[in-house]
């Protein structure tokens, strides 16, 4: 950070201020109010800890590859406009004599890191190149998701705003992680304007080509950045709409005749889509995904020399690289995922706070379980579309981030996609058995 940070940095926090106050106005609910206004400033204070975090604690992505080449190309075009050309092209027609590390070259290669290279060198139009104002509008864009997301739960159960909140708008780690100059950062923004522009236009109906574009974009980026995710929740999602639109059907022989073939059908439908892009999926195609796993395994055994070495970490269990080997780690997996790192494998402060919040979470899901019963919270899961949306895909992209990645570092980031959904299918259910008891 440099005095252009310092100055600036106030000065962009009151002009976001006034923009979502704005925004905030126009509600009508008190409690969409309040939670809206906590949930900016709890993303503007994790966004300062972030920018503190990678300018005087740590070094990574977010300042010696994204704000670093970023930086660079915004300079480049400054000094001579024919370089703004390369904002428009893929980032494997970059260049690689511009660039500003030689040990970022390889990164250019990958669309979705030259994506936030080319949003930050853009940003750097309005904010002067300044690191910290950068942040803080990555952390807006995801703010602006994340509240998607929370309006799109508080439609479903008002009641349980609160728990909503904690789980979308309070989560320590999802807070952070999304607060800066990262991929992940983008990709949260997406899910949430994905997921209530898609109820709004399968569900409500309501605001069609304006759902109909922001969709696209969403999934635009979603593709481009981390398809992966996009691949694990729409079927989900999609599965979720028909459920729901099926509990408006009066006749219970009708819904259950209905539901087996809708169900069947979107299953078909999805794996038609998957067969014929199987190309343009590359590493993530069905029949390349196992092995691909297997193999990034490897290398992160074999980098064992590198600087974060020690945020390594082994599942304790052997994947040979095929399905039914993924199928047998799936519980050590998951387990990883949602309940990793441990206390004692913390070696960097963002692991600790991930490793108490992991803590917390293993014994919420024990408390849900043993007070639930086993049978019954499969039960339960299974007979609500909001539940089984959530916590299907929870675990699904658990087990694929949890299989895949052996760096408590990079765990700690790629898995908050799926810690709202997990936290609130556990909350849901909670909550069913003290109604079902408080009738009883």
């Amino acid at each position: 950070m440099n005095y252009v940070d310092f100055i600036l940095t106030p000065i962009y926090i009151f002009l976001l201020y006034l923009f979502f106050r704005r925004k905030r106005k126009k509600f009508k609910d008190p409690l969409l109010q309040k939670y809206h206004r906590q949930g900016f400033w709890i993303k503007i204070f994790a966004s300062i800890l972030f920018i503190l975090y990678y300018s005087y604690l740590t070094e990574g992505d977010s300042t010696v590859l994204y704000q670093l080449e970023g930086n660079n190309l915004y300079h480049l075009i400054l000094n001579n406009s024919n370089n703004l050309k390369y904002i428009f092209h893929k980032g494997k027609d970059f260049d690689l004599s511009l660039v500003k590390a030689p040990g970022n070259e390889g990164y250019f290669r990958d669309e979705g890191n030259f994506m936030v290279i080319r949003l930050d060198a853009l940003f750097s139009f309005i904010s002067l190149g300044s690191y910290a104002v950068i942040n803080l509008l990555f952390a807006s864009l995801a703010f602006s998701g994340l509240w998607k997301l929370f309006k799109f739960f508080y439609e479903q159960y008002p009641k349980l705003h609160r728990q909503f909140a904690i789980s979308i708008l309070y989560f320590p780690t999802l807070a952070f992680w999304s607060a800066g100059l990262l991929k992940d950062t983008l990709c949260i923004a997406a899910i949430g304007w994905l997921t209530y522009s898609v109820y709004g236009l399968l569900y409500k109906r309501k605001s069609i080509l304006k759902n109909c574009i922001i969709i696209f974009i969403s999934a635009y980026f979603l593709v481009v950045l981390k398809v992966y995710i996009l691949l694990a929740y729409v079927p989900f999602f999609v599965l979720f709409i028909i459920l729901k639109n099926l509990q408006s059907v009066r006749f219970k022989f009708l819904r259950y005749l209905l539901a087996p073939g809708l169900i069947a059908l979107s299953i078909y439908a999805f794996s038609q889509i998957l067969t014929t892009y199987n190309n343009e999926l590359g590493a993530y195609a069905v029949e390349d995904l196992t092995s691909s796993i297997s193999h990034f395994n490897e290398v992160i055994e074999q980098r064992s020399d590198r600087a974060d070495a020690a945020s390594n970490f082994s599942l304790g269990a052997t994947f040979d690289g095929t399905f039914t080997g993924l199928i047998k780690i799936a519980p050590v997996a998951i387990a990883t995922t949602f309940f990793r790192p441990f206390i004692w494998e913390a070696h960097k402060i963002s692991q600790l706070m991930a490793a108490v919040e992991s803590l917390i979470l293993m014994f919420f899901t024990l408390y849900v379980l043993f007070k639930t019963g086993l049978f019954r919270f499969i039960k339960l899961i299974l007979s609500d579309p909001l539940i089984m949306y959530c916590f299907l895909f929870a675990v699904v992209f658990g087990l694929f981030i949890g299989a895949s990645t052996l760096n408590f570092g990079t765990l700690v980031r790629y898995k908050i996609p799926c810690l709202p959904f997990y936290a609130i299918s556990l909350l849901l259910i909670d909550e069913k058995v003290k109604e079902s008891a408080a009738k009883k």
